[in-house]
């Protein structure tokens, strides 16, 4: 078994990490952990080689191109495992969940099985907690499987991290490594056009720590939304769910709606209703979710954090929408390379 750990700028959560999987119950002598660091600049690469000493199942390998694919497609090409498991270095996992991966691969006959995510707050504060709840609700995240959990196993469309016996990447390639975002979707949309089975077993558990902050929050939602768009210039296939063009459709309607106010006072009527509708939603939501958390004084952050969401998605997603435009007409008329692509920034924690 082979373990991928792709990491940049991650000193505060690589040790924990680590140690969740050189602690659990898969036999160490035969794993090998691979982490793949994109030219951190905090202490991460110090922390994994002190934490490598006197362990030599644990190498550290240099991204130089610092984006998640690369990684990726670095620890597989480096990787002798049967076996590959992608881990993210935010994340720690349960002391089964190597075991019940190969076990799920087994039982399913799957080309990739992933589990739970329980995300955590990263602080104990009313702001941190209303976070890790807004993106494990479906209210937050729709219908996202392994966010949202379900008790019994079934197929879905793509995992968190995943587990692949290592010929999959001999039949369906490597991982876009112009795909800074969403490369883990549409890979296993590759795979399961090659007749890949992707499952979702509950019994595969990890847990994820949520963004430190209101501005990280904001800014990763950010992010997110321009590449739900920017990989339909990246890819030859639709690499993302419908799901993902859910914000930018209500961003477009918003706003289709108070240009409209602002032409015809026929109209404000039913644009002030659908404001008013999803404010109350967003409230409805918070209330349900604070209760089921056990969590009332994140409730009135809920509603902050849940448009944030949604409209902060929606909008990076319009903002990829007029990118891409922009970059056609620019290439029809002949005024920028053929090849030119959305910049490749590293992601930042």
């Amino acid at each position: 078994m082979s373990v991928v750990i792709p990491c940049r700028n991650e000193a505060a959560y690589i040790t924990g990490c680590l140690d969740s999987i050189t602690k659990g119950d898969y036999p160490v002598d035969r794993l090998e952990i691979l982490v793949v660091d994109g030219l951190s600049d905090d202490e991460t690469p110090d922390l994994v080689r002190d934490y490598a000493r006197n362990r030599p199942h644990i190498r550290l390998l240099s991204n130089h191109k610092r984006v998640t694919p690369a990684a990726l497609n670095m620890g597989i090409a480096e990787a002798r495992g049967a076996v590959i498991v992608r881990i993210d270095a935010h994340a720690r996992v349960a002391p089964d969940y190597v075991r019940q991966c190969i076990s799920a691969l087994r039982q399913y006959r799957a080309a990739n099985v992933g589990g739970v995510m329980h995300t955590i707050p990263s602080r104990d504060t009313p702001s941190s907690r209303a976070i890790a709840i807004s993106i494990s609700h479906p209210f937050g995240v729709g219908n996202s499987v392994f966010r949202t959990h379900r008790s019994e196993p079934c197929q879905v469309d793509t995992v968190f991290g995943g587990c692949y016996p290592r010929q999959v990447f001999e039949h369906v390639g490597r991982y876009n490594e112009q795909l800074v975002r969403g490369q883990d979707m549409e890979f296993n949309l590759r795979l399961r056009r090659a007749g890949g089975r992707i499952m979702f077993v509950p019994e595969i558990v990890s847990h994820y720590f949520a963004r430190t902050s209101y501005t990280a929050f904001a800014r990763h939602n950010w992010a997110n939304g321009i590449w739900a768009v920017r990989p339909f210039a990246l890819s030859d296939i639709v690499p993302v769910r419908p799901r993902h063009l859910v914000p930018l459709a209500f961003v477009l309607t918003l706003i289709g709606m108070l240009a409209l106010s602002a032409l015809t006072p026929l109209v404000r009527p039913v644009t002030m209703a659908l404001v008013v509708v999803y404010g109350l939603a967003c409230v409805t939501a918070s209330c349900v979710a604070g209760w089921q958390r056990r969590d009332l004084a994140a409730v009135p952050l809920l509603p902050i954090m849940f448009a944030t969401l949604h409209l902060g998605y929606g909008a990076g997603s319009l903002v990829g929408v007029v990118q891409l435009f922009h970059a056609q007409l620019w290439r029809r008329l002949g005024r920028g390379p053929k090849d030119r692509q959305p910049s490749l920034q590293p992601e930042r924690r």
